[in-house]
């Protein structure tokens, strides 16, 4: 299933969830702003450039997206990149 490491406060996070549900992909959304398991924290900070951690971040069976503006087409793509959408 698609992890979706995200806050509440971040309209690219608001929007990509919105767009999830629209095209009903099932999902987890890890909070990033809740209680995280370290190595998921580490993980998340890597994908993103290793300085910290940008959300939203998601993550499907290995294959990492690495935070930034939300864009339906290009998340689109992405997500059919990684193997969510056929």
């Amino acid at each position: 299933m698609l992890n979706v490491y995200a806050t509440n406060w971040c309209p690219h996070c608001k929007k990509t969830v919105d767009f999830l549900n629209e095209k009903k992909i099932k999902y987890n959304y890890i909070d990033m702003d809740g209680t995280i398991d370290q190595e998921i924290l580490k993980k998340v900070i890597d994908v993103n450039g290793g300085d910290d951690w940008v959300v939203p971040t998601l993550e499907f069976r290995g294959k990492w997206r690495k935070g930034q503006f939300f864009n339906a087409a290009h998340l689109f793509n992405d997500l059919k990149e990684m193997g969510v959408i056929n």
